[in-house]
This record gives C-alpha cells, sequence and structure tokens, in this order.
C-alpha cells in the first residue's frame, strides 16, 4: 500500500500565522495566537487523511551559515512573541503525537531536505510533499518529491519550478547566488537580476560553467559584458553564497517513514490543552481518532 508524506516547515508556518491570525493571549496573559493556528492547520491536514506527516523547525536561528557570512539572518530583529512560540509549537506538536525535528545547527529547510530524501527512497512513498513556499526548497524538487503552497494550494513539480524560477531544481543555489536573497541575508552578485541570471543558468546549469568571456556566451544577455566582469572578479564570492543557498542532506531527521506514521496524541496532549487554554483542538482530535477507528 502506498502512501504520501507531508513534511511540514513548522517555522514559516509560525511566521505565517503570527502575521496573518488576531492576537490571542491566554488568562495570564500568554501569546499563543500563532501556536493555536499552527496545530489547528497541522491538525487540519491529519482531518483531510495525511497519515506521515513531520515539522521541521529552527529551535535556534542562528546556524553554521552565520559562520559563513556575517550577515546571514540570525533571528536578532524577530518578534519576542514569536520566539516565546516556539517551544511551545513544539511541545505541542510532539503531544499532538506527530515527529519534530528541531534545528541547532542546520536549519530547518536542511531537515527537509534531509527527510524528503530520505522518504523518497522508500518505494512506498507515492509522493513527498514538502510543505513551504520557500524558494530555497525549489531545489529538491524532482522524482517523487514535490513543493506544495498550501495556502495557495499549489503543487510545484520540476515544470513548476522551471516556469516560476526559469531554471531546473538543480540549479536554484546557483540562481540565489547570482540574485541574492533578502530573507536569508546574502545580497547576490552586483547587476545580476532574475532575468540575467536564469537566461545564463538555463543555458550552462551551474555559475562555474558561465563563461568568463562574454563574448562567448551562447545566449544573448542585456549588459553581457559587465555582468561577466562582475562574475569573473566575484566567483569566490559566488561559490559561498552557492553554498549558503545549497540545503543539506544531512541534518538530523527520522530515519524511516515508519516513524511519521500519525498513531494519534499521547497521554500529555490533553494536560497541553488545557494549560494553553485549546480545548477546541483537543475535542477535534478526539473527533479523528473516532472518526479513524
Amino acid at each position: 500500500m502506498s502512501f504520501q508524506v507531508h513534511l511540514i516547515d513548522g517555522t514559516y508556518e509560525l511566521f505565517r500565522h503570527f502575521f496573518a491570525v488576531p492576537s490571542r493571549k491566554t488568562s495570564n496573559g500568554t501569546e499563543i495566537g500563532a501556536l493555536r493556528g499552527v496545530l489547528g492547520s497541522v491538525l487540519g491536514m491529519l482531518e483531510q487523511g495525511a497519515t506521515h506527516v513531520a515539522v521541521a523547525t529552527d529551535q535556534t536561528i542562528r546556524s553554521f551559515r552565520n559562520d559563513m557570512w556575517p550577515g546571514y539572518k540570525d533571528g536578532s530583529e524577530t518578534d519576542p512573541e514569536i520566539v516565546s512560540q516556539f517551544l511551545p509549537l513544539e511541545q505541542g506538536l510532539r503531544a499532538l503525537g506527530l515527529q519534530v525535528w528541531p534545528m541547532v545547527e542546520f536549519e530547518a529547510d536542511d531537515a527537509l531536505a534531509t527527510g524528503a530524501k530520505m522518504a523518497a527512497k522508500d518505494s512506498r512513498v507515492s509522493q513527498v510533499l514538502i510543505c513551504s513556499p520557500d524558494k530555497d526548497l525549489a531545489q529538491c524538487v524532482g522524482g517523487k518529491i514535490f513543493q506544495c503552497d498550501r495556502r495557495k494550494n499549489q503543487i510545484s513539480g520540476v515544470d513548476e519550478v522551471r516556469d516560476k524560477f526559469g531554471v531546473p531544481p538543480s540549479s536554484i543555489p546557483d540562481y540565489l547566488a547570482l540574485v541574492g536573497d533578502a530573507a536569508d541575508g546574502f545580497p547576490g552578485l552586483s547587476g545580476w537580476g532574475a532575468k540575467s541570471a536564469a537566461t545564463l543558468l538555463a543555458r550552462y546549469g551551474s555559475i562555474e560553467d558561465i563563461p568568463d568571456d562574454a563574448s562567448t556566451w551562447q545566449v544573448k544577455v542585456r549588459s553581457s559584458a559587465k555582468l561577466a566582469e562582475t562574475l569573473s572578479r566575484g566567483r569566490e564570492k559566488a561559490a559561498l553564497f552557492k553554498s549558503l543557498a545549497t540545503l543539506r542532506d544531512n541534518a538530523p531527521v527520522s530515519e524511516t517513514t515508519d516513524a511519521l506514521l500519525w498513531n494519534g496524541p499521547d497521554a500529555s496532549f490533553e494536560d497541553f490543552c488545557t494549560q494553553h487554554e485549546l480545548a477546541t483542538l483537543f475535542e477535534r482530535t478526539e473527533k479523528l481518532l473516532a472518526d479513524r477507528t
């Protein structure tokens, strides 16, 4: 019997719900709006039939990439009310009975990339859905692995990635190295934009294979001589940015898809819901269990 695997970007979901849903505080003043939103959303996936689920989170915003580039995101500007909900989210997800992959040295995206690779090797798995719109994760797409934007109800395979960025998934790290990624805190190379990067990478595949001499380029790009000079002088920096954008596939995650099978909440879930005044979530979970039996 085949099954889907759903890998959720818990960090993205926490930020998304924090800014999308109204603030909600418990009777003692603890902010739980995003926590409630994410848990409810994940429970909704289970209600819709998801069976094998894992959630990756950034237990600390800093990662090994901060040692590689001083401007890389470090979470210093993150709203404290978001930060305060990370630990309760991880606790709530575990109590709900889900696999949680909290990252310290690595990032949540690395966990999702690692988990997707692991799940795709399982012959029983029909499809791996990485539930996040993060452009970094487009590099994972291929074969059984798809990217899912749950907010837009869109699933992207290789063709959709190529249509969106102008390059195949394998060239996404190169693309980001050239154009930069403001969300992650690295600028790319001066003058290189989405169109020029996509045009060159669609032809050459990687930064390393783009010739230094623009006169030999087999595609036409505006300001090609200037772009070629910038790349020639900045290859070391481009290689660094490419490494920053390349997701690792050796993050600590579950070893098998069997570990991702949801079998219901553990004994602590009712107490967690009571403590955080989430009675409705507990009631929904009880109903879901009854419906599945």
